[in-house]
């Protein structure tokens, strides 16, 4: 298989708020390779299998507030977000959670959504 990437897709309001953090456009993106998944988003990482992933949905809007500059945890649900814009994303739903808040890995996230400038691409690839 090769190697799918997917870039994310920066509003100006969300790339100024996200450079203090470390993340750049240069330095977000979305990898699919050999049954694998990554994701960057400046210092942080997601790394799963395919076949961890249960659900695919694009979502949106979001709010600036809850979502711009750094990677952001949903209290209602341990949920991540990489947000790069306001208007829409993917989603995607894990069978078993996964690291990617904390250096520890102590906190798992049951999803993550990215803001990537091909979403539906992204869905499709993933689609389950």
């Amino acid at each position: 298989m090769t190697t799918q990437r997917f870039v994310f897709r920066f509003s100006q309001a969300y790339r100024l708020a996200a450079l203090p953090f470390g993340v750049a456009p240069s330095r977000c993106e979305v990898c699919i390779d050999d049954g694998r998944i990554g994701v960057r988003f400046g210092w942080w990482r997601v790394e799963t299998t395919r076949d961890n992933i249960v659900d695919v949905a694009i979502t949106g809007p979001y709010s600036f507030v809850k979502t711009a500059g750094p990677a952001h945890l949903s209290f209602a649900d341990r949920g991540l977000t990489f947000a790069s814009n306001g208007e829409r994303g993917v989603c995607m739903e894990f069978r078993r959670p996964v690291p990617g808040i904390d250096p520890t890995g102590l906190i798992r996230h049951p999803n993550l959504t990215v803001t990537v400038a091909d979403c539906d691409g992204l869905a499709a690839a993933l689609k389950v």
